[in-house]
């Protein structure tokens, strides 16, 4: 083969296509004909990218969060409609731009700040101090090791950053303080009267009438496309592993393992931090080191908590005399990890150079490392080795199921039956899901609408529920989009034809009385006319109870009565088509003598949030004017 391409390329042309192939592969590299570049962001902000795992993650933390919050009232489609999706993508966006600013900026979250948050959680504590062992086993129980733990922290806290710069550069004064009091306390002395519905004198609907809304409103009656599907299922809990382990085999994963049942050694630490600013100079060093060295030569374990208390620029720790808790080696950074394991117990360190500033560290106290005794974990070694067995067997039959359902795409029987898995079936349900069952999972109800599986008739592929729990699914009912029949939805036309007529002479007969306040009758007299009581209400307040909620807001939304003394009136419309008149008499400034230092306080922080969050909003959107955005809408 080669001789012959060598006695096809001679002569000049040859030559030239050779020398141009050369040159494109050397410039572009050779990979770059054979891999292809295939971009599978969700969003771009300037050079950072959001990508479909980190949007999927976020959705699904999301949904959890909803589920746990609402119960049997949480609804999933909620989380699948195009609107929810892209404002979950519009907060990660912001996000991205608050921690691109940090980096410009050059702010960062100290070490010291993610222990300090770590530490006041209070999953992660016992008898109100910070415990290494709980801690551990909760990220154990979350897959997560305390490295992946801290950066989710402190990316969180990252992206407060600058909102909270924001927020604490925000100065409310007495005045605005005052201002905003008189306004929420504000009294209003108010008459209503609430008119009851007129007496249709019409309540013949024609069958034109009911034609012709029908026709107008075709879009209200439509009856929601559905499917009906198919399923086969594996489900990790429902399997059981091939034969229960031998004593001398979970002996065996003991002696193999044992380091796991160790204690690491812990060791009680309290701390002094002096911080050192970020691009310090060489006189900024030398004079938190000289502080330092000052605060490590006074220390002693007798008033180590009274310097903590003082010195310590580490505000998570300071309150509680530099108490970091009990530490296993590898939780901090290697400078500090170093110095506190070098140290005897009771021991007080020289000054300790890190990231954030020096430490000065106090050893008050160490726990031993020691390993559990076989017998006490006897139980935990089943336990795992029937989850391994039952996860072993899952990915088994899974891969099987998705290979067999692959290879006879048009019915799941072949699979269900070399497998020895039954084929269950879903009710009818539309783009919403349901409620129980695997049709209320998105993603199930996702791929029942696809083209591939619903338009080609095609088994799904594999779809994961979690928890090694994944089904494949096929249509088995189609019942496409359409509009009810008119006899179906008859009765409810001729309602609303005739509620649109009430609602009509309500709101005629509401602006006619109206009209006849504003020329100077007595609303006791025009209420009159329809047998409507009215009722007046003092000192009312914008949180007044007993009040319908449409009165009330009208009510302070009116000007003040004029200089003449006449009463503000409006008619306001009430559920189910109802109107009332209403007549603003007075209005009074809140008294602001009521309002004790405590509440002003709280004001205060509330009116600083609210003005920070307008900030931090508006630097948001200057930061969107200046960054090149992209969004992938197809790959939500």
């Amino acid at each position: 083969m080669l001789q012959s391409l060598r006695d096809k390329m001679h002569g000049w042309p040859s030559i030239v296509v050779l020398g141009v192939a050369v040159f494109a592969m050397s410039f572009f590299g050779i990979e770059g004909y054979f891999t292809a570049q295939t971009e599978t962001f969700v969003a771009k902000v300037g050079k950072r990218e959001i990508s479909q795992q980190d949007f999927q993650n976020r959705m699904n933390d999301l949904r959890q969060q909803a589920s746990a919050q609402l119960g049997d009232q949480f609804d999933p489609s909620v989380y699948e409609k195009p609107e929810m999706k892209e404002r979950v993508l519009g907060a990660m966006i912001d996000q991205q731009l608050l921690l691109k600013a940090n980096d410009d900026l050059g702010l960062r979250v100290s070490d010291a700040a993610v222990r300090g948050t770590i530490a006041s959680i209070p999953a992660f504590q016992v008898n109100g101090q910070f415990d290494a062992t709980s801690y551990r086993a909760m990220l154990a129980g979350q897959r997560k090791t305390p490295a992946m733990f801290e950066d989710e922290v402190r990316s969180s806290m990252a992206i407060s950053l600058i909102p909270d710069a924001l927020a604490a550069s925000t100065v409310i004064t007495d005045e605005e303080v005052d201002r905003f009091l008189a306004l929420r306390l504000q009294r209003r002395d108010l008459r209503y009267a609430v008119l009851p519905r007129p007496a249709l004198t019409d309540s013949k609907v024609t069958d034109a009438q009911v034609q012709a809304y029908y026709k107008q409103h075709q879009d209200e009656f439509m009856a929601p496309e559905q499917v009906a599907i198919h399923y086969v299922e594996v489900d990790a809990a429902d399997l059981q592993p091939d034969a229960a382990p031998t004593d001398e085999e979970l002996r065996k994963r003991y002696a193999d393992e044992k380091q796991r049942f160790v204690q690491p050694e812990q060791r009680l630490v309290s701390h002094i931090l002096i911080d050192v600013p970020k691009n310090a100079s060489p006189e900024q060093q030398k004079a938190a080191l000289t502080k330092a060295q000052k605060i490590a030569a006074e220390a002693s374990p007798g008033n180590f908590a009274k310097l903590a208390s003082k010195d310590s620029a580490d505000l998570g720790s300071r309150r509680q005399g530099g108490d970091l808790g009990w530490l296993e080696q590898g939780v901090t950074n290697k400078a500090f990890d170093d110095a506190l394991f070098s140290l005897q117990k009771g021991q007080i360190s020289k000054p300790v150079l890190s990231d954030e500033g020096y430490h000065i560290l106090w050893l008050r106290d160490v726990r031993s490392g020691q390993a559990k005794p076989f017998e006490e974990v006897r139980d935990q070694l089943v336990q795992e080795v029937a989850t391994a067995g039952r996860e072993h067997k899952y990915n088994e039959i899974a891969g099987k199921l998705a290979d067999k359902t692959y290879q006879t795409p048009s019915s799941l029987e072949p699979a269900a039956q070399a497998l020895d898995l039954p084929v269950k079936s879903t009710d009818l349900f539309t783009h919403e899901g349901d409620k129980s069952g695997i049709a209320a999972d998105p993603k199930v109800v996702k791929a029942a609408f696809s083209d591939d599986v619903l338009v080609q008739g095609n088994n799904s592929g594999l779809i994961d529920l979690g928890n090694d729990h994944s089904v494949v699914i096929h249509v088995d009912k189609h019942v496409p989009a359409a509009v009810r029949p008119l006899a179906e939805v008859r009765d409810t036309i001729e309602k609303d034809i005739l509620d649109g007529r009430v609602a009509e002479a309500a709101k005629k007969r509401a602006d006619a009385m109206l009209a006849r306040l504003e020329k100077g009758e007595s609303m006791d007299a025009v209420a009159a006319t329809v047998g409507a009581p009215v009722q007046s209400v003092k000192d009312a307040l914008r949180v007044q109870q007993g009040l319908p909620e449409q009165l009330r807001d009208e009510a302070f939304l009116q000007p003040h009565p004029g200089k003449d003394g006449k009463p503000q009136f409006a008619a306001v419309a009430l559920p189910e088509g109802a109107y009332a008149l209403i007549a603003v008499d007075k209005v009074q400034d809140g008294d602001l003598s009521k309002v004790t230092p405590e509440q002003r306080t709280m004001l205060r922080q509330s009116m600083i949030a609210a003005y920070g969050n307008v900030a931090t909003d508006g630097f948001i959107d200057a930061l969107k004017a200046k960054t090149e955005i992209k969004i992938a809408k197809e790959r939500l």
